[in-house]
């Protein structure tokens, strides 16, 4: 006897994902960033590499409970389930979360970029957001079939709830906008609420330690 696994909800760019490389160059990179409290989302977000979020949150809010912490967002977005999981630590941890678009903030990027704290969410000048509908492959039975589309139905309506409250627009707002792909450049994100300003001085997505002055207000 077989079980089947239905395939999980994503909000993802299916033409954009970025290749592994696994390199030892990028491990190393991975590791300074997070000595400096930054981590750092450049792929489709998985099971594996939204555990390993999830993780860096956890131990840098350990660390040190009140210096922020910077989440660098280039990903053309990825799982649901991981998405709400690092959302929901934005929200739990301590400190500040400082969320920057650096080039792709699409799907699920989208979400983590505004889901950063009010007045830390930042963009560079030629990022790009995409806001856009979740998509899963149904399989099974019919029952089977109406039971994921229940569920997926259940997704896009807790989104559509959240990116209004953290925007600042109205539910039918983001339900109309997001029922096809959406992009905005930096100022047009900034102007609908994904994020607060763009980027204009490196020092801004420098790290934050305690005792030095913080980009926006804090919580």
């Amino acid at each position: 006897m077989t079980t089947r696994t239905p395939h999980p909800p994503t909000l993802s760019d299916p033409g954009t994902a970025p290749e592994r490389t696994g390199t030892a160059l990028a491990d190393r990179t991975g590791l300074g960033l997070l000595h400096q409290r930054i981590l750092l989302l450049d792929r489709e977000l998985d099971q594996d590499n939204g555990a390993q979020l999830c993780a860096g949150l956890l131990l840098l809010a350990a660390e040190d409970p009140r210096s922020d912490i910077t989440v660098l967002i280039n990903s053309p977005g990825g799982m649901v389930p991981s998405m709400l999981a690092i959302g929901d630590l934005f929200d739990l941890v301590p400190c500040d979360v400082r969320t920057v678009a650096l080039g792709m903030a699409y799907s699920a990027g989208q979400y983590l970029l505004t889901h950063g704290t009010p007045g830390k969410r930042l963009i560079l000048p030629h990022g790009r957001v995409l806001m856009h509908q979740g998509s899963a492959g149904f399989g099974g039975s019919a029952a089977d079939i109406e039971i994921q589309a229940e569920d997926l139905r259940a997704n896009r309506d807790l989104l559509i709830d959240i990116t209004a409250e953290r925007t600042g627009r109205s539910r039918e707002t983001i339900a109309r906008d997001s029922e096809r792909d959406h992009f905005w450049d930096a100022e047009a994100a900034v102007e609908y609420g994904f994020c607060d300003r763009v980027i204009t001085d490196l020092a801004e997505i420098l790290p934050l330690r305690t005792g030095t002055a913080a980009a926006g207000p804090g919580r």
